[in-house]
């Protein structure tokens, strides 16, 4: 069996996790401020990967990023950057829509954290930033946790939208659940069964894991 795709797939849920943390907590904290019709706006297409046939994303970001037009051609031409048929390409695609995982769990966790946590802080002199680290995230917790999981293991199982872009380059694209795709068109069932039991075992492994942790260990210090 070819470990290969399994390797990547890890690798990919790992590097969009994590620049999801970078990119989605700030996000989030913007977002659970006062209501506008811009924050609407954001909002809602940060959400559209939710409701849009993976297809139909994967599409126009392989339109979007395509070398021979528009913005692709330029990156290609200045930077000579590729990310169609890329790996680059999939981070780039797993980040865009798995972003309202991480995004949708942790502004609801923000909205519910009292005013005067932050306005407390901020008489004490603290700063924004000294706040946001130091009093709002350690308040939230159980849902940056399970935000974490959500989009690693939603990473895990993306398929429509890495092929489109990434298509099926051993070695650099295939991932575990276009592998299982190939293996089950090739009627190789074994290696489908291993491939899909890999990543059911990971995923269930991780989603019992914040169950557990967030039901006996975690204790808001709001309590």
């Amino acid at each position: 069996m070819d470990l290969s795709p399994v390797w990547l797939t890890l690798k990919l849920a790992t590097l969009t996790t994590l620049i999801l943390l970078l990119i989605g907590l700030p996000v989030a904290w913007w977002l659970s401020k006062k209501r506008s019709l811009f924050k609407i706006i954001i909002e809602a297409i940060i959400t559209m990967p939710l409701v849009l046939p993976p297809s139909v994303l994967g599409f126009y970001l392989l339109l979007a990023f395509s070398p021979q037009r528009g913005f692709g051609k330029w990156l290609n031409d200045v930077f000579n950057v590729q990310f169609v048929f890329s790996f680059q390409g999939l981070v780039l695609a797993s980040v865009i829509y798995s972003m309202p995982f991480m995004v949708s769990p942790v502004k609801s966790a923000f909205q519910q954290l009292p005013l005067s946590l932050s306005q407390a802080s901020y008489t004490l002199g603290k700063t924004q930033w000294q706040t946001f680290r130091h009093v709002l995230l350690p308040n939230i917790k159980p849902s940056l946790l399970t935000a974490t999981v959500l989009t690693f293991a939603h990473t895990l199982g993306e398929f429509g939208v890495v092929l489109m872009i990434g298509g099926n380059i051993p070695g650099v694209t295939r991932v575990a659940s276009i592998a299982v795709y190939d293996s089950v068109e090739q009627m190789d069932y074994a290696s489908a069964n291993n491939y899909s039991l890999i990543l059911f075992a990971i995923t269930f492994v991780m989603v019992i894991g914040v169950f557990i942790y967030n039901k006996y260990q975690v204790k808001s210090p709001l309590e």
